[in-house]
């Protein structure tokens, strides 16, 4: 078996790093109707961990709000540690902004998914969240800042 010179992604581990979930309003919160404003606030960062394995964490915040009030809070961070062989800067980049979070997202729908119904609340069904575009408009505001290298961190709130 020949071995490939391209780039590599391999996935070494997916873990569920820190998860918290808060209900300030219970039980009083589930007598009123159920018609929350969702606010998801997105983070994704990565740490080299040595040449070519690296840690990225999916941060995923979300909070409920009944009638001006926070109904429910859920926090977490989903974690995975990847080989990356055989790229550039900017390709590593990429992947580590786009691909890898792409690959973990779904395990952080599935934990909210969980401790929200666990908390006693209709599910949440989390939209597709197009890390490709967050990581194209990041690099246009870096570069209308004058921003250099460095690692890709982005922030954003989804409502």
């Amino acid at each position: 078996m020949a071995e490939t010179d391209g780039p590599q992604l391999a996935i070494e581990r997916i873990y569920l790093r820190d998860a918290s979930f808060e209900s300030p309003r219970a039980p009083g919160v589930f007598d009123g109707t159920w018609n929350p404003q969702v606010q998801v606030d997105i983070n994704t960062r990565s740490n080299r961990l040595d040449e070519v394995r690296h840690e990225v964490v999916l941060t995923l915040t979300l909070k409920a709000r009944v009638e001006d009030e926070v109904a429910m809070i859920v926090e977490l961070q989903q974690a995975g540690v990847f080989r990356l062989q055989g790229m550039d800067d900017g390709i590593r980049q990429q992947a580590l902004a786009v691909t890898c979070p792409n690959i973990l997202f779904p395990y952080a729908r599935e934990v909210i998914d969980a401790l929200v119904t666990k908390g006693a609340f209709p599910a949440v069904m989390l939209a597709p969240i197009s890390f490709e575009a967050l990581f194209a408009e990041a690099m246009r505001r870096r570069e209308a800042e004058g921003g250099g290298e460095g690692a890709f961190v982005d922030d954003r709130s989804v409502n």
